[in-house]
Parts: C-alpha cells; sequence; structure tokens
C-alpha cells in the first residue's frame, strides 16, 4: 500500500517562489497535484509520468510551474515561481501506477497524500 508524504507550502508574497514535494513509499506510475482554492472545484496542476518523466502543466500555470522526479528517494518535486494571489489554494499530491492522458482528472489516481498550504499575498 503506497502512502505520499507531502512538504513545503507557506506563504509569500506574489511573484515569490515555493517548492513543494511528495515522496512516495512505493513504485509509482504517474504522480500529480492538484489545488483546491475556496469556493471553487479541484483543479489538476500538473502531471510527471514516472517512466518517462514527461511533465504535463495546466495553462494557468505554464511558464511558472515546473515538476521533476528523484529516483533516489522517489520524491516528486513541485516548483512554483511567479506566484500570484489567484495560487492560493490547498495542493495535494496523487499517484495512479500508471501515466493516463486524463491526468488532470481526479479519477486517474488511487492514492493522496495529505496537502499542504500556498497562500500568496
Amino acid at each position: 500500500h503506497v502512502q505520499l508524504v507531502e512538504s513545503g507550502g507557506g506563504s509569500v508574497e506574489a511573484g515569490g517562489s515555493l517548492s513543494l514535494s511528495c515522496a512516495a513509499s512505493g513504485s509509482i506510475g504517474c504522480m500529480g497535484w492538484f489545488r483546491l482554492a475556496p469556493g471553487k472545484e479541484r483543479e489538476g496542476v500538473a502531471s510527471i509520468d514516472i517512466g518517462d518523466g514527461d511533465t504535463y502543466v495546466t495553462d494557468s500555470v505554464k511558464g511558472r510551474f515546473s515538476l521533476s522526479h528523484e529516483n533516489a528517494n522517489n520524491t516528486v518535486y513541485l516548483q512554483l515561481n511567479s506566484l500570484k494571489p489567484e495560487d492560493t489554494a490547498m495542493y495535494s499530491c496523487a499517484a495512479a501506477f500508471r501515466y493516463r492522458e486524463d491526468w488532470y482528472n481526479e479519477g486517474a489516481y488511487g492514492v493522496w497524500g495529505q496537502g499542504t498550504q500556498v497562500t500568496v499575498s
């Protein structure tokens, strides 16, 4: 049973940067990041195919957010740059055993992290 442990997050001013990480306790094929802001639906932000390293991001964060995977500790990093107030949300990582083209769909993932708050003022 794979478990995910998130770290990072916090509060920054607009234009600042934060780094989130999500460590998986076992083998996974894909990891996605989602965010949930007050009054909005959960949004798929980014995903990485662990097998080939391909990454995908939603249009609203393209050019500002990036993903990377470190094999040694089976951790995925989500780098958040040029943050905007509208990026404020609870960010959660999620894992699947294989990549799916509908990576932005919550249903594509079976394991979820505990979530970490990002606040941009």
